[in-house]
Order: structure tokens, then C-alpha cells, then sequence
């Protein structure tokens, strides 16, 4: 009754699977670029500033330079807070369209299967079969919301954060609300 379709759906999760493990893989690997880049620009950035630091004459120019020093720190603080969130919401929409494609493929699957259960199934089961189709529809459209509110959801957090863009000004505002 059955055959043909366990090895099909094991085979589908299997594929899904590896490709669940090579997103999150490939994710963490630019993540860890992201943290390694950050960190060096980090150490020259440090060594730059100290320079900055031993040259300057009186108060005044410390005074200048901190304030410099502070703009240049949170700019680069939004700057890659920005960068690692377009790597995480990258890999959510592939992760998105993972779920969505398993699902569909799934749902279409186990449709086939209630089809052919339901040529062979007794007579006067006819409500319990057309009981199981409704609940499968209705989960799939459920799922279907939801995965369309997370979408707006994320794409309404990606604008947000692009919205996010430093300037001078909004800098020169944060570091000064910062004294």
C-alpha cells in the first residue's frame, strides 16, 4: 500500500538535512570571518590611535581626538552590528525557503499517500477520509500564514536595520549623548 513512498521521504529528508547542516555550516564560517576582519582591523585600529594618543600636545587636541576616536568607534560598532545581522537574515531566508520547499514537498507526499490509502479503504469511511484532506489543507494554509507573517515580520526588521545607515550627524549625536 505503502510502497515507494517511505524511501522517496527518506530520501528528501535526508537532502534537507544536509542542506539545513551546509547553510548553518557556511553561516558560522562568515560569521567567524566577520569576528577575525573585525578583530584585526581592531589591533591596527589600536595601534593608529595610540600613535594618535602619544602626539598630541595639549588638552584641547585630546579633547578633539576622543571625540573622533568615539564617532570612529560607533560607527564601526553599527557597521558591524549591521554586517552580522545580513548574514544571520541571509541565512534565515535560506533557511525559510528550506522549511517551505521540505513542507510542500512533504505535504504533497503525504497527499499521495492519503489518495492511495483511500482507494483501498472500506466502505463508509468515506467522512473520515474527506476529515483527514480538510485537516491537511487547513494545516498547510496555516503554515502558509504564518511563514507569509514571518516574511513581513523579517523583511520589515530588514528595513529597519538598513534604515539604520550612520551619518555624521546621528554619530556626533551618540557620542556626545555618550559624555
Amino acid at each position: 500500500m505503502f510502497e515507494g513512498t517511505y524511501p522517496e521521504l527518506n530520501k528528501a529528508s535526508l537532502e534537507n538535512a544536509l542542506r539545513f547542516t551546509r547553510v548553518t555550516m557556511e553561516t558560522a564560517e562568515r560569521l567567524v570571518r566577520l569576528q577575525l576582519e573585525a578583530a584585526k582591523e581592531a589591533v591596527e585600529e589600536n595601534a593608529r590611535d595610540a600613535k594618535s594618543w602619544s602626539q598630541a600636545k595639549n588638552l584641547e587636541e585630546i579633547i578633539a581626538l576622543r571625540a573622533k576616536l568615539a564617532e570612529s568607534g560607533v560607527e564601526k560598532a553599527l557597521n558591524f552590528s549591521r554586517r552580522i545581522y545580513e548574514v544571520a537574515s541571509q541565512a534565515q531566508a535560506e533557511l525559510t525557503k528550506l522549511f517551505e520547499e521540505s513542507l510542500s514537498a512533504y505535504t504533497k507526499d503525504l497527499a499521495s499517500v492519503i489518495e492511495k490509502t483511500t482507494k483501498s479503504a472500506p466502505a463508509g469511511s468515506d467522512l473520515a477520509v474527506a476529515a483527514l484532506k480538510s485537516t491537511i489543507a487547513a494545516t498547510q494554509a496555516a503554515v502558509e500564514g504564518m511563514t507569509k507573517a514571518a516574511k513581513d515580520v523579517s523583511e520589515l526588521a530588514n528595513s529597519g536595520v538598513k534604515a539604520l545607515r550612520p551619518t555624521s550627524a546621528t554619530v556626533k549625536g551618540r557620542t556626545k549623548k555618550a559624555h
